[in-house]
């Protein structure tokens, strides 16, 4: 089995990103989560193309 030196390793990133957002989420009300999100889903630029 050979070894992979990565530039980008995309579990690490997605693991890095899922933490910060449930660290960031758990100080939130249910009301607060929902409005948040109705935020980022408008500032989302990334359209999915399937």
């Amino acid at each position: 089995m050979k070894t992979i030196n990565k530039a980008f390793d995309a579990v690490q990133f997605m693991r890095q990103q899922r933490d910060k957002l449930s660290e960031k989420l758990s100080k939130m009300t249910k009301e607060e989560i929902i409005a948040y999100f109705k935020q980022v889903e408008n500032k989302t630029t990334i359209k999915p193309c399937a």
